[in-house]
């Protein structure tokens, strides 16, 4: 048996190393745990602890598989301590800041103003996270039958892996080792202490100058949520609008309200050089015509893109394909190039969301252990980004079906159309609903709202079962709720049926029956 060698939150990058980190890393990286003896051989080996990893191996364990769980750093993987627990944690302080400031437009006036204590914000944040941390920890795992190993771990034969000098011996493994932050080389940047989504919860102090680099989902969700919490941000985006992969409009309804929240928004522009002067950055700006500017500014947090974890597991020499930027090589069933190794979560797949990697997992379970032939491309997979409003997304874009050769025809509802919506004061956003254009099958769906993440999921239940957007109508909405406009989008579908000679039917049974 060994003792994992890291022990201290400060050790493993977790700051300020609170009570509340303290409790974070007893359940995801327990200082006085003792790697157990392994096995003759596992059913499964899982390289990697995040969302894919753990699901693997919880799942695998239930169905009575003897399962071996690895991981170096933290379990939980970045969802838990770098990514969806603790950004949420931020955005909701955020959003609870700007409600405050504008309560008056319900007529709720606040005489002493809004004061942002922001090491409290963060604080809570930490103790929801540690709080969370229980679902993940070893114990958990342990008790759920799963060997728990912390430390380093590479392939050493096509059946054998090896965690810090012990041997475990599998019949399949799956690597699930997740992905970081990309640092892109930019002239200065070594010196600048760059925040990344991996140390900017770490931190206790508001910076009053925050540049983010980055107009995708942890950009903006940041830029907004600082902002809301009384930093000056300035978002620079090298495209033209936000989130590449959204509608325009949508992006545009954003910006707007990024831009009401004090977000200094540069679009078309990159960073050229980052020169540190003392506490200060300076940021030598390019836009698209080659205009310069600088910026100064206190802190800067990169959020343009992840790398996949690939490196010091021996792939090479196992026979597992994979690429620095794409992650490891995997078939529709989510197999490697050595038939025997499985991959899953964001080190293998491109949509890298924690409920990817916990329903791709689901399917590394069914192939890997039964000889099941489910396919990564039945997923029929939905995001959201969490600003405020959010964006969420399920299925085909416009631009997508018609690249397809699938005719199209789009059903929009502005939110200012909702009763609930307009009560709410929320009523700038949409729904958006595209089908094949002479029936009502969905084929994707766009929702700007305040809880679009809530909402997007009717229209992805009825995409995975074959519900139309005609059926959706008939189906009783309670008033009022945002969530009407779906069903205002069936009706808009159904009236598409009307056509003048049904109406003139109509009209002749009515006359008759006068």
């Amino acid at each position: 048996m060994t003792e994992a060698v890291k022990t201290r939150p400060a050790d493993l990058g977790v700051l300020p190393d609170d009570e509340h980190d303290r409790e974070l890393i007893a359940n995801v990286h327990p200082p006085d745990w003792v790697n157990p003896e392994p096995a003759g051989r596992y059913n499964l080996v899982v390289i990697g602890a995040g969302t894919a990893g753990l699901v693997t191996a919880a799942g695998a364990a239930g169905l009575g598989a003897k399962v071996a769980l690895v991981e170096r750093h933290l379990m939980g993987g970045d969802c838990l301590s770098v990514g969806c627990v603790p950004s949420k944690g931020v955005i909701r302080a955020g959003r609870a800041a700007a409600e405050a400031r504008t309560a008056d437009r319900f007529g709720i006036h606040l005489p002493g103003g809004v004061e942002v204590d922001f090491a409290a914000a963060m604080n809570r944040m930490r103790q929801a996270r540690a709080r969370i941390s229980h679902n993940d920890s070893a114990q958990r795992f342990k008790d759920l039958g799963v060997d728990v190993f912390i430390g380093e771990a590479g392939f050493a034969s096509a059946d054998t892996v090896v965690v810090d000098g012990t041997v475990l011996r599998f019949k399949k493994a799956v690597i699930a080792t997740g992905a970081r932050a990309v640092v892109p080389p930019i002239p200065g940047i070594e010196h600048a202490e760059i925040l990344t989504n991996e140390t900017v919860f770490n931190l206790t102090e508001r910076p009053d100058r925050l540049l983010v680099v980055g107009g995708g989902p942890i950009g903006v969700e940041l830029s907004q949520a600082f902002a809301r919490l009384g930093s000056r941000v300035t978002i620079v985006e090298r495209m033209e609008h936000f989130l590449q992969r959204e509608d325009p409009d949508a992006a545009e309804i954003l910006a707007r309200a990024m831009e009401r929240d004090g977000v200094d928004i540069r679009l078309n522009t990159a960073v050229k050089g980052i020169e540190t002067v003392g506490a200060e950055k300076v940021v030598r700006l390019e836009e698209k015509g080659g205009a310069e500017s600088e910026l100064r500014v206190d802190r800067i947090l990169m959020g343009v893109g992840r790398a996949p974890n690939v490196e010091g597991l021996n792939l090479e020499g196992v026979g597992v394909e994979y690429d620095l930027r794409a992650g490891v090589k995997v078939d529709d069933r989510l197999r490697t190039t050595n038939k025997r190794i499985f991959a899953a979560g964001d080190v293998a797949i491109p949509y890298r969301f924690t409920h990817t990697a916990d329903f791709a997992a689901r399917i590394v379970i069914q192939n890997a252990l039964f000889m099941g032939r489910k396919k990564l491309s039945a997923l029929t997979v939905p995001w959201c980004t969490y600003t405020d409003p959010e964006i969420a997304h399920v299925g085909m874009y416009e631009r997508d079906a018609e690249k397809a050769g699938i005719p199209v025809k789009t059903f929009k509802v502005p939110l200012s159309d909702v009763d609930r919506a307009i009560l709410d004061g929320e009523d700038d956003g949409f729904v958006k609903v595209h089908v094949k254009d002479g029936s009502d099958k969905i084929l994707g769906a766009t929702i700007v709202a305040g809880h679009a993440g809530e909402m997007i999921s009717e229209i992805s239940l009825a995409i995975v079962n074959g519900i139309g957007l005609g059926s959706i109508a008939n189906v009783i909405h309670p008033y009022p709720t945002q969530a009407e406009a779906i069903r205002k989008a069936g009706d808009a579908y159904n009236r598409t049926r009307l056509t003048p000679g049904v109406k003139k039917l109509f009209e002749r049974w009515l006359s008759w029956t006068r």
